[in-house]
């Protein structure tokens, strides 16, 4: 019987970077008023409190004005899908959504609540959201596989009246939309001029696939594991039925790697690869954005060869199609204007916010902002709370 290995010392995980920051957490709660006396202590809660309380039981919106409630997202994971580590439970999720709650705060000045919940079940994880969704004034779901993460969300936008966004879904179709738009320009061409392939039909293929869609993309084929996707396929649950009925306009049945052949675009979301032969055959001036981390489909330096622009999900190549561009400014905006939903035009006028900061600047290895880039966030900001006024879903008028 092979014996279970000892943990490793804290002092010696300390001596990895990485522990060493992360040690005691990225986050704390620090008050906004001081407390230096009794007459501050009967303000701030007993006796004075009770009478905030009792004003906002008579007028519930009032909460946005006098708790944080209007300006908090909860982080929400089961932590069935982190990162590119698969199914590693809530604990092994807190690192990840205390990353992205710091990120809410540093991008963005919201302040958001990581939550690792212990339950896996669809029904269990909107019941739990939906109790705890009076403290929040968005919702912020995370590393949860698909399909469930569709149906979680779906459900839960039903049920709330506050902003609910998976980000690995929407925040990586919003930066994805913005590189490509710019991408485009560089080479000429609109979004309406080009055929896309994206190879991944889980939550961020889908969600790159629909707001390509409703952009204007000429034609877009999807492929997963088994291939393309089209309509009778075999295999195909209800969210890729729904993507073969709107997708693949040229009829494509075969590889990824076939499909790609005269292509204009290729979105990799899958974790595979794709051989240099088939990024050879794509179309001149060819779009290459090879997203999955921490191994792209298609070597940075190998895709350059033949495409035009190449874009990674990674820090150390140009062109990072990295999620901290959206979803900060996205709830943002939302929360600004106390919307009850994020719409689909409030993604695409994000995205088309973010490609706008690159301006006259684009080149081919700048198609997409640093995110970095101070200009990036009030930009998304500004674009997200107008459209949701044009959109009828903000609660504070212009």
């Amino acid at each position: 019987m092979t014996a279970t290995p000892a943990p490793a010392s804290l002092e010696s995980l300390d001596l990895d970077p990485a522990f060493a920051l992360h040690r005691g957490g990225k986050l704390e709660v620090r008050s906004t008023i001081p407390v230096r006396d009794a007459d501050d202590l009967s303000l701030a809660y007993t006796p004075g409190v009770a009478r905030v309380c009792t004003a906002i039981a008579d007028t519930p919106s009032l909460v946005n004005d006098y708790t944080w409630v209007s300006n908090v997202v909860a982080v929400v994971s089961d932590g069935t899908a982190v990162l590119g580590l698969g199914d590693i439970g809530p604990a092994a999720a807190m690192p990840v959504m205390e990353g992205k709650a710091l990120l809410f705060k540093e991008f963005a000045g919201v302040d958001a609540v990581p939550l690792c919940l212990a339950c896996t079940d669809v029904d269990a994880l909107v019941e739990t959201v939906v109790r705890l969704a009076p403290s929040f004034g968005g919702i912020n779901l995370e590393d949860i596989s698909a399909p469930r993460c569709f149906e979680v969300e779906a459900r839960l936008r039903e049920l709330l009246d506050i902003p609910v966004f998976h980000d690995d879904q929407h925040g990586t179709a919003i930066v994805t939309l913005a590189a490509l738009t710019n991408a485009a320009r560089l080479t000429g061409r609109s979004l309406g001029d080009l055929r896309a392939v994206v190879a991944g039909a889980g939550a961020s293929g889908v969600a790159v696939t629909r707001i390509l869609l409703e952009a204007g993309i000429g034609d877009i084929a999807v492929a997963d594991s088994k291939g393309v996707i089209y309509p009778g396929r075999d295999g195909l649950n209800t969210v890729k039925e729904a993507l073969a009925r709107d997708t693949n306009k040229a009829g494509h049945t075969g590889s990824t790697e076939q499909a790609l052949a005269g292509a204009d675009v290729f979105v990799g979301l899958s974790g595979s690869t794709v051989a240099e032969e088939a990024i050879a055959s794509m179309a001149a001036d060819s779009i290459v954005f090879a997203l999955s981390n921490p191994t792209p489909e298609v070597a940075p330096a190998v895709a350059a060869r033949h495409a035009r622009v190449v874009a990674t999900g990674r820090s150390d190549f140009p062109n990072q199609i990295n999620n901290v561009l959206a979803f900060p400014g996205v709830f943002r905006g939302a929360l600004d204007v106390r919307a009850t939903t994020i719409t689909e035009n409030m993604k695409v006028a994000a995205a088309t916010a973010l490609a706008d900061v690159v301006g006259d600047d684009l080149r081919a290895d700048y198609v997409i902002p640093s995110p970095f880039d101070a200009r990036v966030a009030p930009a998304v900001t500004a674009a997200v709370a107008a459209q949701a006024r044009r959109d009828g879903v903000a609660r504070i008028p212009g």
